[in-house]
């Protein structure tokens, strides 16, 4: 009696976790999907104009001589971060009018990294139109709804981590007198979707954990980064207070900047640049972002502040054991660190992750004859026989 006390109280949780999450657990599978394919599906719809056709060893132009073009274009903004494609050879200019992270009027140029040719002049961002994939990421992150969609999604990842292990709890209680695999064919359609259910569940389990356990800690970015910036961030730049953000004009040149920063992690590529003054950065520093050169140290980061008066390194930053965990979740959660043939088949695990869902709400809507026997039998220790 006391196990069938504990398999009820398993069973409890699994229904009710299930039930809250699952709708917006198939909302994120759906839009994950194409997700894992970003890179090709935006390459497909990209209407940017080419490229020019130069040896693939042809160094990066001078960065200050395409910040100097920005700011011939837009004279009173300001340039507010740099980034630097390690994909493909751009290089976008961040600009507004102030620093504020929500300027209405801030956007990109973008610059031929080879040639420093100026190719487009993004519109705003806020004027620019919805893309499919801005959508689909935009719904998968935060429902639209910036840190507090990103936390609800947190608690409905929590909410599935907790489903899966209580129902990897109730796998071997609920198919011990089965085969591994058997779909009861010959039965009725619930118990066939049950069937279905159990076995694509159990057989994804870990996958749909290390998802589920990395999409939790990816919603959690924006409070994680913030919390860094107020303790470690905050103790290496108290040596500095009281002293006032310099003015653009005052800048040491950002292409010395990033050739000392590179020297400060050999063998890392500088994919970014972080004005002084913007919220994301330092008031005192360029903050510059590199990562490693191989599949797996490509998705972890290593930030570079240089004092953005004298051009003097500060520091390599070592990034927060949190932080590191957050990086490590990215590639995992998407599948995106292995080339095709992992994205093919995180895509076919999501697949499956969509089946389970789908076959879980079935199983909801149709539950009570099916486990009223399943408990009854227990009850009188009788095989399942539904």
């Amino acid at each position: 009696m006391a196990q069938l006390k504990n398999i009820k109280r398993w069973f409890w949780w699994h229904r009710w976790t299930s039930l809250i999450c699952t709708l917006f657990l198939l909302l994120l599978c759906l839009t994950g999907l194409p997700l894992i394919f970003g890179e090709e599906i935006d390459k497909l719809l990209d209407k940017d104009p080419p490229y020019a056709v130069l040896p693939k060893e042809t160094p990066m132009a001078n960065l200050d001589g395409m910040v100097n073009a920005s700011k011939r274009l837009y004279p009173k903004q300001l340039v507010t971060y740099l980034f630097l494609d390690d994909e493909e050879p751009q290089v976008l200019v961040g600009m507004a009018p102030t620093m504020k992270p929500d300027d209405k009027l801030e956007h990109s140029m973008q610059f031929d990294a080879r040639t420093a040719k100026l190719l487009k002049d993004e519109l705003p961002f806020t004027q620019q139109p919805q893309t499919f994939m801005g959508l689909m990421l935009s719904l998968h992150i935060d429902l639209f709804m910036e840190l507090p969609g990103e936390l609800f999604l947190g608690l409905m990842g929590v909410l599935f981590v907790i489903s899966m292990i209580s129902g990897i709890v109730l796998y071997a209680p609920f198919m011990k007198k089965l085969d591994f695999g058997t779909l009861r064919q010959d039965r009725s359609r619930r118990l066939k979707w049950l069937d279905l259910h159990n076995l694509l569940g159990i057989a994804t389990a870990v996958w749909l954990l290390v998802v589920g356990i990395t999409g939790v800690i990816n919603e959690l970015s924006t409070p994680l980064f913030g919390l860094w910036q107020i303790t470690d961030v905050k103790t290496m730049l108290d040596k500095y207070h009281g002293q006032p953000t310099p003015k653009q004009q005052e800048l040491t040149s950002v292409q010395d900047a990033h050739d000392i920063a590179k020297k400060a992690v050999p063998g890392m590529i500088i994919t970014s640049v972080i004005y002084p003054g913007n919220t994301f950065g330092s008031p005192y520093h360029y903050l510059f972002w590199a990562h490693g050169n191989t599949p797996l140290t490509s998705r972890l980061f290593s930030p570079v502040l240089v004092d953005a008066r004298t051009g003097k390194l500060t520091a390599v930053v070592k990034m927060p054991f949190y932080l590191r965990a957050l990086e490590v979740s990215r590639p995992l959660h998407f599948g995106d660190y292995g080339g095709m043939p992992l994205k093919i088949l995180w895509a076919l695990f999501d697949v499956v992750a969509i089946v389970v869902l789908v076959s879980g709400i079935y199983l909801w809507f149709d539950r009570r004859k099916l486990y009223a026997t399943y408990f009854k039998n227990m009850e009188t220790n009788q095989e399942i026989n539904a």
